[in-house]
């Protein structure tokens, strides 16, 4: 049974916590100050869809669509994006706070994250290649048999990857982050 199309809305300081988000496919819909945390996202489609100044924590998104779908300064603790309908996926990311999530195995070709803060986030087996971590701060993520081909993390910032595990060829780093490729070594740089 196909779902109903919601196009052109605009939802502003709701929360979905309480009173349920109809399951839909949204359709450049934008999402200003609400409260999913923690909402079963299951199976809805946001298509062109923008999420500001949003609380998304620990919301359940199996088979979820996001295409085209742009979060914007919102909080998205422990998000497993790789149980999403993982062939559409496409989103960026500007300004949010992205720990203890979950992209494993998740395509973000081109991608753009910007100044988010990723803490422990999982990108084991994910393919970021091509993709912006402009500004973003990667304490603890897991990068473990990630494609980062030609990404550009010249602006990030604690991360460790190991280019052994990983591919990195054409990536950009800055040379004073480059520790965070020779950890695996545990040498001393001074």
């Amino acid at each position: 049974m196909p779902l109903p199309l919601i196009a052109d809305k605009i939802y502003k300081n709701k929360d979905f916590t309480s009173q349920a988000l109809e399951r839909a496919e949204y359709d450049n819909c934008t999402f200003i100050n609400c409260n999913f945390e923690g909402c079963f996202l299951s199976a809805f489609s946001f298509l062109d869809c923008n999420f500001e100044d949003c609380n998304l924590s620990n919301i359940k998104v199996k088979d979820a669509t996001f295409k085209d779908v742009a979060f914007l300064n919102s909080k998205m603790l422990g998000v497993l994006f790789s149980d999403c309908n993982q062939l559409l996926f496409s989103a960026s990311f500007t300004d949010c706070v992205l720990n203890f999530s979950s992209f494993y195995k998740i395509k973000l070709i081109s991608g753009n994250l910007k100044n988010c803060i990723c803490d422990q986030v999982d990108f084991t087996e994910a393919n970021f290649s091509k993709t912006n971590f402009d500004n973003c701060d990667l304490k603890n993520a897991v990068f473990e048999q990630t494609n980062l081909e030609q990404a550009n993390l010249f602006s990030a910032i604690n991360y460790s990857i190991n280019p052994e595990r990983n591919k990195i060829k054409g990536a950009k780093f800055s040379k004073d982050q480059i520790s965070g490729l020779l950890d695996t070594y545990k040498i001393i740089i001074s």
